[in-house]
């Protein structure tokens, strides 16, 4: 998928037009590559388009107009559009109660390195974290990582070939797997090229 330029984006005007009149259809589209690992974990799997819905939230809630701000939206935002060979995702650690949150944050140190993709008939493929900065401390993992999944050839042939997916994490406080809904893997195999 391409990088999105100052082309695609809207203005602030065009925007909020465009918004009232796709909002129900953006929203079914990040739903259907939104994936719940148990009941704290949800990754949000990126494609072009909720990228550029990403950024132009961004712009408006921020209100930014200017060329070099909206550059800089550009630039923390392409990297997670997927480039045919795997799958990006935002990962999302959620506890409702702060004090649970921040203890479960200190056990969950290097969660993110745990996360699997599992093709059926193929190996899993563990999830490259935070390209961009390290996002934990000695305390404590951060609320939101950015992942990568790199797929094989024989693994995005298998994907296009309608191969079933478990996503899981084999972290010691956090073990999960599911099966990802037949539905979900249509809308993520789009991200894949042979």
């Amino acid at each position: 998928m391409a990088a999105l330029t100052h082309s695609d984006l809207m203005t602030l005007e065009a925007y909020s037009k465009y918004l009232k009149e796709n909002k129900p259809k953006l929203i079914a589209h990040r739903r259907a590559r939104t994936v719940h690992l148990g009941e704290h974990i949800t990754l949000q799997f990126e494609d072009r388009e909720t990228i550029q819905y990403q950024i132009q939230e961004m712009l408006r809630v921020e209100k930014i107009f200017e060329e070099e701000g909206i550059q800089s939206e550009l630039d923390a935002y392409n990297p997670l559009i997927p480039d045919g060979s795997n799958w990006k995702a935002t990962m999302l650690i959620e506890y409702a109660d702060i004090n649970e949150r921040r203890r479960e944050l200190a056990r969950l140190i290097d969660v993110e390195d745990r996360m699997f993709v599992e093709v059926e008939g193929q190996p899993r493929v563990y999830a490259i974290a935070d390209e961009d900065l390290d996002r934990e401390t000695d305390e404590k993992t951060s609320a939101v990582h950015f992942l990568r999944f790199e797929f094989t050839a024989p693994m995005r042939a298998a994907l296009l070939a309608g191969a079933g997916v478990k996503l899981g994490c084999d972290h010691t406080n956090y073990p999960q797997h599911i099966e990802i809904a037949p539905e979900q893997v249509a809308s993520l195999v789009k991200d894949i090229r042979a």
